[in-house]
This record gives structure tokens, sequence and C-alpha cells, in this order.
């Protein structure tokens, strides 16, 4: 069999799911990986092109010996995956995300009076994160939302018991603009904190159902009172909300060294 027809059964074969493929060259070396909405669809469309972008995707494709894919359950994933493929493998043919770039998290810092903020760092020090986010728009809504509903503190100071009982802090901007509730001064104590802290891991897991309401409910009023550019944008947040994904596949806090078994049965 020729290259051309090999190349061809196996794109007859691939399925219209979201997933990210690999094309190798004659020294089975990944020299191209990229992620697709509908991988048949998106790797047919590099054999059946008769003009290409670039003379370096013409040279790409006249290199390809045989082509891999990775079946996942969203385009976010995809994203995601294409992404620690690229870093790791380093293909030849890539230009985009071959450095370090990485996708943000919203983390819920281990302290007392815990801050919730977006890092793209990961530190293994007891701090809890969610995402990572292929859409920083989605992130920024996140966040945004959670600030408008809880007052929470955004100062690095050390709020240890010692420290509030001392008394040694002042009011800050922030709590005099009540953007903020002084747990440095203790008028926001720490069960009440906290139960808000476990009200935005509810709503990062994806437990948006009290939110949307909400959400709605303010977007009817606006509508309503003939506000209707603030009705939009909260419209458009709810759209956001509504295919917001909270776990990912591809990339776990959680998951470390682990032994996989797989069991399959026939008959």
């Amino acid at each position: 069999r020729s290259v051309g027809e090999y190349l061809k059964k196996i794109v007859e074969i691939l399925p219209n799911q979201p997933g990210v493929y690999q094309y190798l060259d004659e020294e089975g070396t990944v020299i191209y990986v990229g992620k697709a909405k509908n991988l048949k669809k998106r790797v047919s469309s590099y054999f059946t092109s008769k003009r290409y972008e670039s003379k370096k995707l013409m040279v790409l494709v006249r290199k390809i010996r045989d082509i891999k894919h990775i079946v996942v359950p969203t385009e976010s994933d995809a994203l995601l995956l294409e992404n620690n493929l690229i870093k790791k493998l380093q293909p030849r043919y890539n230009i985009n995300l071959k450095d370090d770039k990485t996708y943000p998290w919203i983390a819920i810092k281990n302290e007392p009076f815990p801050r919730v903020f977006s890092t793209r760092r990961y530190i293994k020090d007891g701090t809890r994160y969610f995402g990572p986010y292929t859409s920083v728009t989605l992130l920024r809504t996140l966040l945004d939302l959670i600030k408008q509903i809880y007052p929470l503190r955004t100062c690095n100071l050390n709020l240890d018991e010692s420290s509030i009982s001392k008394g040694k802090y002042k009011a800050c901007l922030e709590y005099h603009i009540g953007n903020c509730k002084a747990p440095c001064l203790n008028y926001y104590l720490l069960d009440e904190y906290n139960n808000s802290i476990r009200e935005i891991v509810e709503i990062l897991r994806g437990n948006l159902g009290d939110l949307l309401s909400m959400l709605k409910e303010k977007m009817e009023v606006a509508a309503v009172e003939y506000r209707f550019e603030e009705a939009h944008a909260i419209k458009q947040k709810i759209e956001l909300m509504e295919t917001y994904q909270s776990k990912s596949v591809i990339v776990s806090t959680s998951i470390t060294n682990l032994d996989v078994f797989s069991v399959v049965m026939d008959s």
C-alpha cells in the first residue's frame, strides 16, 4: 500500500468527536500535535485542501507517515491535552504552546480567612485549586461573581487569632468601600467566613443552581426596569455559567502516583 492509501484509511475511521491528533514522520517521531472539535473533519482537511496557508504546512503534510489520535469528552479537554502534549513532545512543526504557557486556575489559599484568586502556578501547600480554565473570560466572570456576592479579603496579612486579638491592624480602603468586611478587625467572624468559602467551593465544583436562579431574577428585574444593557450583561454571565464545567479529565490536582488496573470481560 502507498502512504496516501494508508493515511486515507486512518482518516476514514477517525471519530466525529473532540480530541487531539498527532502526526508522525517516517522515523515514528511526533512532528505535530493539534486539537479538534471534530477529529475526522479537522484531520481530513489537511489531505483534501489543494491550497495551504503556508509552505511550512505543505512540507508538514508531505512528511506525515502515520496519525495517532486521542478522544476526549469536550473541546476544552482537547485544548488542555494539546497543551500538555506539546510541552512534553516539543514537536518540530508546532510554534504555539512550546513555551511554558499554562492555563490559569482559581485558588483558595490554605490560610486563616482564605483568599480566592487566579493563578498559573500550582504549589503543593494545601491550597485548593479549581480548573484549569481554557476560557479566561469564564474565569474572570466566576471571580467577579464571587467578589460581588462574598466580600472576601484580598490582602496578604497574617490573620491568625493572636494577630487579630492584639489589634495590630486598621481598616483599609477595601473595607470603607464595601469590598471587605474586615476580618482583620474581627468584624467578619471565622465561622461565617468559612461558610462563605464552602459555598464558593460548591460554585467552583459546578453546583450553580442557586447562583443561576439569583442571576436570572436580577436579569428579569433589570429588563422590567428597562435597564437592557445590564440585563444583556447578566444574560451573558448566565450563558457562561450554563456551559461551565468544573472538572477536567486531563489535568488533576488530586492525582499523584497511581497503580491502574484494567479488566476486560469476554462474554
